[in-house]
């Protein structure tokens, strides 16, 4: 599980356990800490990041230089458009003429997509070097924080081809989400919800009562609605193996959310089309008798409160169902989707039958 070993007024840090267990620092003011995360002996460092995240790459590449590494910015493409072999041959390169060795490291600035991207950049590059998580939106700190899965795009789905790779630590610097424009943030806190209601339902009890200051990146809550939502994630994969069920809850919503942001050639944010995903989730598990309305009706007032999406075009079901299946959720010929019995209480469903499918997107498709 997820510890905390150093609180204050300015940040938290928390030890992500397992085999080899690593710091997450979510405060203010946090640009030193990434090159103490890295440890003595890293020469060169490679800064990932979107072109508008430069000026913050300029502080952290500050830093280091002071502390005598040799620091190569890499400007990446904004969102999933990162998330392309292209992009990842473009870096592979850039770090052999940049001379980095299997004893230097990455440092991946950016949302969810840049995590990914560096984490698979860092995975391959001879054999594995060490990687720095410092992930500027609420969707890339909850997700970024523990579990170490990074992925890439190819035409046929999202997230087809991915490595698991165990960053060196994670800075969460609260700051930089201030930055965001609103919508990018309520988008993220769609992951905030799914941790709520697949780990810890005390996070949706404190957005439900204040929607609007859970909105707001200003808000004193912003930080115990992240905290809480790492906890929430370390706690339901906490001494499983990646390959077993509680690793798949983590995918709540995920499944129908991977083939809307493809069908939307990922011009949606991933956080719309989550929450697009798991009120379909939900309505898969009282289609199969396992949730009630009462709390298909609470995903939808929760999302829909922070600005979030719940429904979509009801003719998009026949192109979303073949993506839809081919998403992980598969295990030979069979089909698990992952649903709730109750908030705080994931499970899986075998093979529901295609009336069930059906009939779940049946009451999301308008």
């Amino acid at each position: 599980m997820t510890l905390p070993i150093q609180s204050s007024a300015a940040s938290t840090t928390l030890l992500a356990a397992g085999p080899a267990p690593y710091p997450v620092v979510v405060g203010s003011g946090l640009h030193e800490q990434a090159g103490r995360m890295l440890g003595e002996n890293v020469r060169r460092v490679a800064i990932v990041h979107p072109p508008k995240l430069a000026a913050a790459c300029h502080r952290i590449a500050g830093d280091l230089e002071r502390h005598g590494r040799h620091v190569l910015p890499l400007v990446v493409p904004p969102g999933e458009g990162a998330k392309d072999a292209g992009v990842l041959v473009y870096l592979w390169s850039q770090l052999a003429e940049s001379g980095f060795t299997g004893s230097d490291a990455v440092v991946a600035l950016g949302g969810g997509a840049t995590a990914d991207l560096a984490g698979v950049l860092a995975a391959t590059w001879q054999g594995g070097i060490g990687l720095v998580l410092a992930p500027t939106t609420p969707a890339a700190m909850v997700d970024a924080a523990v579990g170490g899965r990074a992925a890439l795009n190819i035409p046929q789905g999202k997230n087809l081809v991915g490595v698991r790779h165990r960053p060196a630590g994670v800075v969460c610097d609260l700051d930089l989400l201030a930055q965001l424009p609103r919508a990018d943030y309520t988008d993220g806190l769609a992951e905030v919800v799914k941790a709520g209601l697949i780990g810890d339902p005390a996070l949706l009890d404190l957005i439900e009562d204040d929607p609007r200051a859970a909105a707001d990146p200003a808000d004193e809550r912003s930080r115990e609605l992240i905290e809480g939502a790492m906890r929430a994630k370390a706690a339901v994969v906490a001494g499983a193996p990646p390959a077993e069920g509680p690793w798949e809850f983590l995918d709540y919503g995920h499944p129908l959310a991977h083939a809307v942001e493809h069908a939307e050639n990922y011009r949606v944010g991933h956080g719309r089309a989550v929450s697009i995903g798991m009120v379909f989730a939900a309505e898969l598990a009282r289609e199969a008798g396992r949730l009630d309305a009462e709390h298909v009706a609470r995903h939808r007032d929760l999302l829909e409160s922070l600005g979030l999406p719940t429904s979509y075009p009801r003719y998009a079901w026949e192109r979303l169902r073949t993506a839809f299946a081919a998403d992980g959720t598969a295990h030979g010929t069979r089909l698990r989707c992952v649903v709730l019995d109750a908030p705080g209480r994931p499970g899986l469903l075998e093979d529901p039958a295609a009336g069930l499918l059906d009939a779940a997107y049946g009451r999301v498709g308008r």
